[in-house]
C-alpha cells in the first residue's frame, strides 16, 4: 500500500515530535531518577504515534512513526543507543499489530496503548536479562525492590507489588489510547477542507 506524500509527511512530524520527547523530556527525567520515568515517556510517545495513526489510516503507519521516532533518538544522543531504540520499536509495532487486528474504534487504540505501554514491564528482561547478561532474576529482584520501595511495601508483598505495576501500565497506556483516537479525530476534523470549498 503506498503512502501519499501528504501520509508520509504526517509520518514525519510524529515520529519527530516523539523522538524529540524523548531526547528532551526523557533525559530530563532519567537524570533526575524520576520513577516510572520509562511509562511516562511510552505513554506519551504512544499517544503521540495514535494520534498519527489516525490522520495516516494505512497499515504500518504506527509502526513507520516508531522507526522514525528511533532514528531521532539515535540522532539526538549522536549514536546507536540500543535499549530505548529497541523498546520504541517494539511499543509501536505491538500498537501496530492492535490496531491491525481489530475494528477501527476507540477500544482498539485503549488496547493498543495499554499493551505497548506494558511492554515497558518487560522490556528490562530483553535488554538487561537477556542482552545485558544480567539474568531474569537479578532483573526481576531489582524491579520489585524498586516497586516495593516507591509504593511503601515491603518487597514480600509480591503479589500487591506486580498487580499495581501492571495495573498502572495497563492503565496509563489505555488512558494514552483514548487520547490518540480523540486527539486524532480532533486533528483531522480541523485539516480537512470543507465540502463545496475552494480546492
Amino acid at each position: 500500500m503506498r503512502y501519499s506524500i501528504r501520509e508520509l509527511v504526517y509520518v514525519g512530524i510524529f515520529g519527530s515530535l516523539w523522538g524529540a520527547i524523548e531526547a528532551s523530556l526523557g533525559s530530563v527525567l532519567h537524570a533526575l531518577q524520576v520513577p516510572f520515568a520509562g511509562l511516562a515517556l511510552s505513554g506519551a510517545g504512544i499517544a503521540i504515534a495514535l494520534t498519527g495513526r489516525v490522520l495516516v489510516p494505512r497499515t504500518g503507519a504506527i509502526a513507520l512513526i516508531g522507526l522514525v521516532t528511533a532514528f531521532v533518538k539515535m540522532l539526538s544522543v549522536g549514536g546507536l543507543v540500543f535499549n530505548p531504540m529497541i523498546g520504541i520499536v517494539i511499543e509501536s509495532l505491538l500498537a501496530e499489530a492492535v490496531v491491525g487486528l481489530g475494528p477501527f474504534s476507540r477500544v482498539t487504540f485503549l488496547a493498543a496503548g495499554a499493551l505497548a505501554t506494558a511492554w515497558t514491564l518487560a522490556h528490562p528482561f530483553l535488554t538487561g536479562g537477556i542482552l545485558g547478561g544480567q539474568g531474569f532474576v537479578a532483573v526481576y529482584v531489582a524491579m520489585l525492590k524498586s516497586a516495593a520501595r516507591f509504593l511503601g511495601v515491603a518487597p514480600s508483598a509480591v503479589v500487591l507489588v506486580l498487580g499495581v505495576l501492571l495495573a498502572l501500565h495497563l492503565g496509563v497506556g489505555a488512558i494514552s489510547g483514548v487520547i490518540g483516537w480523540d486527539a486524532g479525530h480532533i486533528a483531522r476534523d480541523r485539516l480537512q477542507p470543507p465540502r463545496g470549498g475552494p480546492l
